[in-house]
């Protein structure tokens, strides 16, 4: 488990290293958009990866470890914006912006950690584009829920399924060799 912590928080500093620059560029815009808006990001990016794994081509130039660096980066952006009251201001501190990565991340990788206990770490074995699959049923999961009004019967919410889709895009991250 000690090789997944240190290629979890490797993985996990270059996602928030460009999180961070991307704050003080451009402040806390994300803040403007909806819970259902940032389930829809996430989704294009995911569906883009798809995309790329089959084709094989990219005609923009963006690769595929960029978004799932986005992914990563997008299912924080939705836990704080969960947390965040009505009358949280729309522009953020950078360092406020900071913690509060820190937080959701740590909450995550929590969960990843008890959940790689039983279940051993099966992802490891997994191919990168299962992990994309997951993270596609995970969103019309969390859509699903949101068309609901965040009811379920059943199951997780959606903070749950955010956490296993950044959970397995650090996963596909760590399988890509970024560092």
């Amino acid at each position: 488990m000690s090789n997944t912590t240190a290629e979890y928080e490797a993985v996990i500093n270059v996602c928030k290293g460009l999180f961070i620059k991307k704050t003080r560029d451009y402040g806390t815009a994300w803040r403007i958009l909806r819970i259902e808006s940032i389930t829809d990001q996430i989704f294009i990016k995911a569906q883009r990866i798809r995309t790329l794994e089959e084709k094989k081509i990219s005609k923009v130039g963006d690769d595929i470890t960029g978004e799932y660096i986005g992914i990563v980066n997008y299912c924080v952006i939705a836990m704080m914006q969960l947390d965040c009251e009505a009358e949280t201001p729309i522009e953020l501190p950078a360092d406020q912006v900071s913690i509060m990565f820190d937080e959701k991340v740590r909450e995550t990788k929590e969960l990843m950690f008890a959940k790689n206990h039983d279940y051993g770490e099966a992802w490891r074995d997994m191919r990168i584009s299962s992990l994309t699959d997951l993270i596609l049923m995970k969103l019309l999961r969390v859509k699903q829920i949101e068309d609901n009004k965040g009811e379920t019967l059943a199951s997780e919410g959606v903070k749950a399924n955010y956490q296993d889709m950044l959970n397995y895009a650090v996963f596909a991250l760590i399988k890509s060799g970024v560092k």
